[in-house]
Parts: C-alpha cells; sequence; structure tokens
C-alpha cells in the first residue's frame, strides 16, 4: 500500500509518495555524468557537479535521479566498461562525492538510481585479467567461452552491437574465443554461474548501503545465453557497409537475448536488495511485451522496466498510439516511460525538429505523464534541446570503429547548457570531452528559467500536475475512445485527450470540462473545441 504525504512547497501543493511502492508515479531524470556539470575544469563532469545542480532538479519537479555509470573505467564506452564496480573513477570524483551527493540528495527529497552494468565488465577487470591468466582457475568461468567453429572461426553467427562478431579470441592464447555482444573491451559475463550473482549481490548492497535508493539496470535482457550457443535465425541480408546497429536487427536474438532465464535470475536480484528496499529498474529493449511483463511480473522480478520503443524511430503516431495502449494494458504496471535517452537521437530531432519536434515530444510526454509507472526525462529534455551539432571528432565507438560517417549517438550526449558564453556554463576548460556547436540562449537554463513561456516552464507544469494529482497514475486507467492516432483517457476525475494525428479533431468529452494542462499554447473553450494537430491536453471533468 502506498502512503500519501502532503507536502506544500513554493510550487504549490504537492503529493509525495512514501512506502515500498513510492517509485509509482515517480518522475526521473537521466544524468548523462560525463555531459551535464564540471566542476575541476577537465571538461568531463562529475558528481560535485551534479550535487551542485541538485537543487535544480528539485525545482524542476523530479523525484529521482538516475546517474550514469561513473565507476572506475579504461572508458572504452564512457563508464559502460566497469574495471572496479566499488569505486569511482577519478575523472568523476571520489567515493566522498559520492557521499556528499546521496546525503544532499536526500536533503532535499531525491532518489538516486546508480546505473549498473552488469551484462558485461570491462576486460581491465581483475576478474577478466585473472580469466585470461589461469585458464583453469575460478575467474574462467565468470565470462562465456566457447571452442573455435570447425573452420577455426568464431563459434557461432552472433553478432556485436557495436559491428563484427560477438566473440574475440582469448589473448591468453588458450584458442577459445569470448563472447561480447558489445565491444571486445566489454566481455560478457556468465550469469549461470552462481558466482557471479554473489558478486553483483555485494556490489548492490555496497552502493544502497552508501545511499543508493535503486538501480538502473544495463542490458537487463540479455544476461542469459541460451547454454547451446546455437545460430540466430537471421531475417534479413547482411550487406557491406550496413550500420551496425542495423546488422544487428538483422537477426533474431532468440539464443544472445529475452531469455526465460533473465526472469528467474531476477528473483536473487530482489532478494539481494531485500533488506535495503531498492528499487530494480531495467533497461529492457525486448519488443515482446509478454516477455517484458514477465521480467517485471511481480515480486519476484524487476519492479519496473523501461519501455524504449517510444524513443526509437522517427514520428510514427501510429505506433506510439498502439505501444502505449499495449503496454499499459499487458505490463503489470511496471513501465518505465521515456522518448529520449543517451543511446537515441533527441526526440525534438527524431519528431520533426524545430517547434514541430517540440510540439511533438510534449504531446506524447503528456501521455506518458498519465499512465501508469514511472516516467523519465533526459537531461535537458525539459529545454527542448534539439541534436547536438558536432564539430569535432567522434567519441562513440559504436561510429568510431566502423566509419566517422555512420550515425553517431554523440547527438543525444552534448554537454547541457546552463548558461550563455564558453561551453554554455558546463565547464571552465577551454573544450569539453565531446566538441559540439555552442546552443543558443534559449535554450539554456538561464534563459528559460526567466521566461515563463519557455519549455522549462512548461515540462515544470508537467511534473507538478503528476505530482499534485495521484489520480493520473492511481485511478483506473479508462479507455474511453481511441482511434490509429489519438486516444480519450479516464483516470478519476481526469480526462487526458492526445491527437497525435496530422488533423485537428473534435472532442466532446471536453464539453464543460477545467483545462489543467496543454502541451502546447492553444486557445481552449470548455466546448466541443477542437484540439489541434500533435496536441495533448489534461482536463478536470465537467462535475469532479
Amino acid at each position: 500500500m502506498q502512503a500519501l504525504t502532503t507536502t506544500r512547497t513554493g510550487s504549490g501543493l504537492q503529493i509525495r509518495i512514501d512506502g515500498p511502492d513510492w517509485w509509482r508515479g515517480a518522475i526521473g531524470y537521466e544524468v548523462y555524468v560525463r555531459s551535464f556539470a564540471d566542476t575541476n575544469g577537465d571538461g568531463i563532469g562529475d558528481l560535485p557537479g551534479i550535487t551542485g545542480k541538485l537543487a535544480y532538479l528539485a525545482d524542476l519537479g523530479v523525484d529521482v535521479v538516475w546517474i550514469t555509470p561513473f565507476f572506475r573505467s579504461p572508458g572504452f564506452d564512457h563508464g559502460y566498461d566497469v574495471s572496479d564496480y566499488c569505486d569511482v573513477d577519478p575523472k568523476h570524483g571520489t567515493l566522498a562525492d559520492w557521499d556528499a551527493l546521496a546525503a544532499e540528495a536526500h536533503r532535499l527529497g531525491l532518489r538516486l538510481f546508480v546505473d549498473i552494468v552488469p551484462n558485461h565488465s570491462s576486460s581491465h577487470h581483475a576478474w577478466f585479467k585473472a580469466a585470461v591468466a589461469d585458464p583453469t582457475g575460478p575467474y574462467r568461468d565468470y565470462y562465456l567461452w566457447r571452442d573455435p567453429a570447425p573452420d577455426g572461426g568464431p563459434p557461432n553467427n552472433w553478432v556485436s552491437h557495436f559491428g563484427g562478431p560477438a566473440w574475440t579470441l582469448d589473448p591468453g592464447g588458450s584458442g577459445q574465443y569470448y563472447c561480447h555482444l558489445f565491444l571486445p573491451e566489454q566481455p560478457d559475463l556468465n550469469w549461470a554461474n552462481p558466482a557471479v550473482m554473489e558478486e553483483f549481490a555485494r556490489i548492490l548492497r555496497f552502493w544502497a548501503g552508501r545511499g543508493a535508493d535503486g538501480f538502473r539496470i544495463d542490458v537487463a535482457h540479455g544476461l542469459c545465453k541460451d547454454p547451446s550457443f546455437a545460430d540466430n535465425p537471421q531475417l534479413r541480408p547482411v550487406t557491406p557497409g550496413m550500420h551496425p546497429m542495423d546488422v544487428f536487427a538483422s537477426f533474431d536474438h532468440v539464443h544472445d537475448l529475452h531469455r526465460h532465464d533473465t526472469a528467474v535470475l531476477f528473483r536473487q536480484w530482489r532478494d539481494a536488495v531485500h533488506d535495503h528496499g531498492s528499487v530494480l529498474l531495467g533497461e529492457m529493449d525486448t519488443r515482446n511485451v509478454e516477455r517484458f511483463a514477465e521480467f517485471v511480473a511481480d515480486d519476484t522480478a524487476l519492479h519496473a522496466g523501461f519501455v524504449l520503443q517510444l524513443g526509437l524511430g522517427p514520428w510514427r503516431p501510429a505506433h506510439i498510439v498502439d505501444t502505449i495502449l499495449e503496454y499499459q494494458e499487458k505490463a503489470n504496471g511496471g513501465c518505465a516511460w521515456e522518448v529520449s535517452n543517451h543511446d537515441q537521437a533527441r526526440a525534438v530531432s527524431r519528431f520533426g525538429g524545430g517547434d514541430v519536434g517540440l510540439g511533438r515530444t510534449l504531446a506524447v510526454s503528456t501521455l506518458m505523464a498519465a499512465l501508469d509507472g514511472m516516467f523519465f526525462l533526459y537531461e535537458g529534455e525539459e529545454l527542448g534541446l534539439p541534436d547536438a551539432t558536432l564539430v569535432g571528432h567522434v567519441e562513440d565507438p559504436m561510429s568510431a570503429r566502423n566509419g566517422e560517417g555512420l550515425w553517431t549517438r554523440d547527438v543525444a550526449r552534448g554537454p547541457m547548457p546552463w548558461t550563455t558564453g564558453p561551453l554554455n556554463g558546463f565547464s571552465q576548460a577551454a573544450t569539453a570531452w565531446i566538441d559540439t556547436a555552442p546552443l543558443p540562449p534559449d535554450l539554456t537554463v538561464e534563459h528559460q528559467q526567466a521566461d515563463p513561456t519557455s519549455t522549462w516552464h512548461r515540462y515544470h507544469a508537467l511534473s507538478m500536475l503528476r505530482r499534485t494529482y495521484p489520480e493520473l497514475w492511481q485511478a483506473p486507467f479508462e479507455l474511453l475512445h481511441h482511434t490509429d492516432t489519438a486516444l480519450v483517457i479516464r483516470r478519476g476525475s481526469l480526462l487526458v485527450v492526445g491527437n497525435l494525428g496530422p488533423d485537428a479533431m473534435q472532442t466532446p468529452e471536453l464539453a464543460g470540462a477545467t483545462l489543467l494542462f496543454q502541451s502546447r499554447d492553444q486557445a481552449f473553450s470548455d466546448g466541443e473545441a477542437p484540439l489541434v494537430a500533435g496536441e495533448s491536453t489534461v482536463v478536470v471533468r465537467a462535475g469532479g
């Protein structure tokens, strides 16, 4: 049972959720640590930089701050290749900096999610070094090793997300291959070995004991592999010059991802953090909603998983409507909704760019705020940021290793624009870790907080709406009407209407209603007013 706490802040009356299900209805915010705020002048974001901006996040109205990996790492994949899970990389700070961050976050009423990376470690991790040095030692079975195929090549047809085979020859000369679904410097861990679970139970408890309130689990859908290591079915030919993401999508990943065994494994994760009350949130690129639901099924699985489909690809209203309805119906309330993250182009750019893309992003965000589970913003999304313009060399290893002419995730990773001036106030360094064009004043925090008509204030109002009206995610979800591109939802005394189609639509349900929120500044009538294309609205029904 959730406990509701009513608080009054400078923004008005708000509802805070306490108890074990506090995460339901929470608003999250992803901090890409390298690009958020730099305090030591090296051009790389750090933990003290986040601490200094926590009041900004609290003022925006978020409940949860998810921080991307800040552990010790050689940096082949910008922190997602971990060499020590229980220490802070010096470029991001120290353990004392983490402790200070946790203390300040909790003082402000914010909760922290640590981004844990369990599918693979760094090849520089002590476990992998020991596995290479001693093929008969205990650490060998921490990873996935196979003998070559009869022709001496990789053991099967599995491919890496980042290009090429998912297998690399043992550098120790044993003649075997090790598996890596990402870079060769990111060897996959063997989750069939109970010792690996014991290691991660210790790691989770370490961070929970230092103030982490939950964990975002990287590649949660990929931990277990088919023990037969059979070839994945191929869906389409792979041709020279294909983007690695397209190559990866050319196979049906039934043997290396999305395994039922992984759902069973999550029971052990829940046991590991039960005494700390930690929330487990999976990154689950699982297109099968039934398998997704299995991963968040009940108290023996994860608490929730990210619905990534809304953050992929161009503007497709019918796909968005279908995804919302399918996951809302079938995923047991265990959804974390988002339209952008550090691995994809920003929604404003994907959804059409400029004012069109911004309006569409706000319309979808408004619908997500009225759904079960959690609702996440990505760093800078509250400013309506488009993709960054890259002016230097590519940093993303997926693109850099396959030809810099390919699409790169770097466009979503530009520094946070706090002010006008050099590096938009991100750092006092001469250059940032990633070289992007400066953003104009109207896209900075400084400008938007001072302008009551800005995108920041629109997202702030949306956050306050979700916190002030828990009916948006607690009351029964009633679908009153929908088309391929539009939804009319009732949640208690509230109506949420979304028109993602190309034309205005009549909305008789709004007759006599009182406006609470609009995704765009449009005239609102309490009669049967048309809802313009690409707009969502939240109202109180006539009569309550």
